[in-house]
């Protein structure tokens, strides 16, 4: 069964509690999705560490319920 978009943001807040999501369902399949995640946890480290943080935020899911994340990462504007 596919991963839910609201859990997936439901874990990524979780995490990242000042985290703005926005998901997006990119086959309408509710299997392949794209994330904009913007939080202050980003600062300071590198797109690949932004990254990482997210998906440990999404757990071992990755891969299984949830086929596909198309990940965007930003530091919330000043």
């Amino acid at each position: 069964m596919p991963m839910d978009g609201a859990e997936i943001e439901q874990r990524i807040v979780a995490a990242f509690p000042d985290a703005k999501v926005v998901m997006v369902d990119l086959a309408g399949d509710g299997d392949h999705w794209a994330a904009r995640v913007t939080s202050e946890a980003f600062r300071g480290k590198s797109r690949i560490q932004q990254h990482k943080l997210v998906y440990a935020a999404i757990g071992s899911d990755l891969g299984g319920e949830l086929h596909a994340l198309a990940l965007q990462t930003f530091l919330p504007a000043a």
